[in-house]
């Protein structure tokens, strides 16, 4: 345990037979590492791991010496409701739900909810224009009219029975705010939900 990664690594090489090792490799730069996760992803797998080569084995413990790295995916989703800030962001609306279009019903099914991702002028002018589209306020949560669409990263989708919809985002961040897309152009929750089941048919390839 007290050994390097590298040592351990080549130690468990030459004890093991080729077919069941992972695919391994050595990245000297940022385009390597992309490479490589490109390759992971187009044969099912999730994501890959960064280990530095001169890490000591910790049981139990990642630290700095690992690192999960898997790929992004975003939708586009409607602000139906937002929080106010506390701290830094007193003042501000910065905490937003997200909801997914349902063309079914003509409403809307809230995911999750981030206050991650924007600037600080950004946040200044989705506060003004939220205000401006309030309808409703509940303690430290205003309801607005679902006319904002942002564009939300996140790595995973979970089952949830925090929301109505039963689904929710995992790290969801918000990239950029969609001031080219009506709310009936974000995505739908039939959408959501497909890429829902999607993460279980890339599991199954990795078995």
């Amino acid at each position: 345990m007290d050994l390097p990664y590298f040592e351990r690594w080549n130690k468990l090489k030459s004890i093991s037979s080729p077919d069941l090792l992972i695919p391994r490799r050595i990245a000297y730069s940022e385009k390597d590492v992309k490479e490589f996760l490109e390759s992971a992803t187009n044969a099912g797998h999730e994501g890959i791991m960064l280990k530095k080569l001169d890490g000591k084995y910790k049981p139990g413990r990642r630290e700095k010496l690992w690192l999960k790295i898997k790929p992004s995916e975003t939708l586009d989703l409607v602000i139906i409701k937002a929080d106010y800030g506390y701290g830094r962001r007193t003042g501000w609306l910065s905490n937003y739900h997200l909801a997914a279009y349902d063309p079914e019903t003509g409403g809307f099914e809230i995911v999750g909810k981030t206050f991650k991702g924007l600037t600080d002028d950004e946040s200044e002018w989705i506060t003004k224009k939220l205000l401006e589209l309030k309808i409703g306020e509940e303690g430290y949560t205003i309801s607005v009219k679902p006319e904002i669409v942002v564009e939300v990263a996140y790595n995973e989708i979970q089952k949830s029975s925090k929301y109505r919809s039963g689904l929710a985002l995992r790290f969801a961040r918000i990239t950029r705010i969609r001031l080219d897309k009506r709310p009936v152009e974000a995505d739908t929750i039939q959408e959501v939900i497909r890429r829902y089941f999607k993460q279980f048919e890339k599991r199954a390839l990795q078995i």
